[in-house]
């Protein structure tokens, strides 16, 4: 019996040591028809494989497939085989693109995914090698594809939260090869030590290539995935965080697009947790050469949240790293993006609220310069955002404990905010941490406050005299006889605007 069924279905002949990816592999993929013809069926092989090339969905040319009997009518000497025939009859792939297009191989295909996954789930029988290889070879077969540069979004999409996801098409049907992969890859049946030689360095790649998607569950999905991966596998450990490493390399330095940093952002976060203390020093570098730049694109808004929780989890590790992500934000200070600027505030007081008092003491001249110019930010969720840091306890101890030297610095801006900002709100916030400041600090407040008197009364004189300097110029000017092209002062007023 089990002859005439398996005598249905089409025979893998490409040897075990034929890479996943290999043309033979994929000559593999399409079984050759119930009395069709060979050679129609190998143009249409060709074709496919040309289309391959420019097509997100490939599809192959199939005249029928038919279902295979359930395992719970095999006996159990005979399930393993059974499975390397489902797996091997799912290898087909079909265009998702015309719904009516093969429904009725769909509809068994579906099915015959829906059983692998519950036999896979039931963790009943350990997988042997030509099983972890079918796998593989099925897996590439579905999920490993291009996605063309007409498929992604313009050039606007990565920097626009507000525009709306691709969905795949097939979704449906990659959400169960999905679904399969994982419940395989955590099987309590599966030999690591085995499945590492075809679950290989070029699987994760590939893996790694489809988180460029523009379907956010698909990218779910390849985030838990490759999370299960790094997991299983720890020979592979150190290659995974290099190839993240170098498609963070590449957002950054190259192309500012790419649709999965924060998916791959979320699973190093959860590498970085595990991180054994004291941090080698290739973690230190991971966090100065690449977190710390991802601050540098435009569309850092898309990831932030994924982003400040890895700065975190460094720091939580290790507080010596607080002044070096300070210094890092303070050089890729976003200081025409109000937005980002906003978010930078944010992310300095979640870094202030873990630093100890030395590194403080490094990196507080600088810092309290840049939150100065924020203070006088003529935007007023900046200028807010600044402000409100005094409503941290933490950083008001740090603050007073440092008040000799961050109080000169700080005082010109709350000044200035004082006497002159637009918005009420940051005028009264102004006011309120003026007061708090001179309570810290009465005589150094009053030693501040004149000095910035006299400051005030420099630039005044400054100003003065650079104006009648201008007005001895313009009369000179106006008694010179005009010849040639000689440049002619039109109106008197008009030196008197402000540059």
């Amino acid at each position: 019996m089990f002859k005439q069924l398996f005598s249905k279905i089409p025979r893998n002949k490409s040897s075990k040591s034929d890479p996943v990816d290999s043309p033979r592999a994929n000559s593999a993929r399409t079984p050759r028809s119930n009395g069709g013809n060979s050679s129609a069926s190998s143009a249409s092989v060709r074709s496919n494989n040309t289309a391959k090339r420019t097509a997100v969905f490939p599809a192959s040319v199939v005249a029928g497939i038919e279902p295979l009997m359930p395992f719970r009518d095999a006996p159990n000497t005979e399930k393993m085989n059974l499975f390397v025939s489902k797996v091997s009859l799912c290898c087909v792939t079909f265009d998702f693109t015309d719904p009516a297009k093969n429904s009725i191989e769909k509809d068994v295909k579906r099915q015959t995914l829906i059983e692998l996954v519950e036999f896979v789930a039931s963790g009943s029988t350990r997988f042997t090698e030509p099983a972890i290889l079918a796998m593989c070879r099925m897996c590439a077969a579905n999920l490993f594809r291009v996605f063309p540069p007409n498929y992604r979004s313009n050039s606007s999409g990565c920097e626009n939260d507000d525009d709306e996801p691709m969905f795949d098409p097939a979704w449906p049907h990659l959400h169960l090869v999905y679904d399969l992969l994982l419940r395989f890859i955590t099987s309590s049946c599966l030999d690591a030590k085995v499945a590492k030689k075809y679950i290989d360095h070029s699987f994760i790649l590939r893996l790694l290539e489809l988180l460029d998607s523009e379907d956010p569950r698909e990218r779910e999905c390849l985030k838990t995935i490759l999370h299960r991966v790094y997991g299983k596998f720890m020979v592979h450990r150190p290659f995974i965080r290099k190839a993240i490493n170098n498609v963070f390399y590449r957002f950054v330095c190259e192309t500012e697009r790419h649709n999965g940093i924060a998916e791959l952002l979320e699973i190093f976060g959860s590498i970085i947790s595990g991180f054994a203390l004291p941090l080698k020093e290739e973690h230190k570098m991971f966090l100065w050469r690449v977190l710390v730049p991802l601050h540098k694109p435009k569309s850092v808004g898309l990831y932030f949240q994924q982003l400040s929780y890895c700065i975190t989890q460094f720091i939580e590790k290790d507080p010596k790293l607080s002044g070096t992500v300070i210094t890092g934000l303070l050089k890729f200070w976003p200081v025409t993006n109000s937005q980002k600027e906003v978010m930078f505030l944010g992310e300095i007081e979640e870094v202030l609220e873990a630093i100890n008092m030395v590194e403080f003491q490094k990196i507080m001249v600088p810092l309290f310069w840049r939150i100065g110019c924020c203070i006088n930010s003529f935007h007023f969720q900046v200028a807010e955002r600044a402000l409100f840091l005094w409503n941290n306890d933490h950083v008001v101890n740090l603050i007073a404990h440092n008040r000799l030297v961050i109080l000169p610095i700080i005082f010109p801006a709350l000044e200035r905010n004082a006497q002159s900002h637009w918005n009420q709100a940051v005028l009264n916030l102004s006011l309120n941490i003026r007061k708090m400041l001179m309570e810290m600090d009465e005589e150094l407040f009053i030693s501040c406050h004149d000095r910035f008197k006299e400051e005030e009364a420099k630039i005044s004189l400054a100003a003065e005299k650079r104006k009648e300097a201008w007005e001895r110029l313009e009369n000179a000017a106006s008694l010179q006889p005009i010849t040639g092209n000689t440049a002619v002062l039109v109106a008197p007023f008009v030196t008197s605007i402000a540059c």
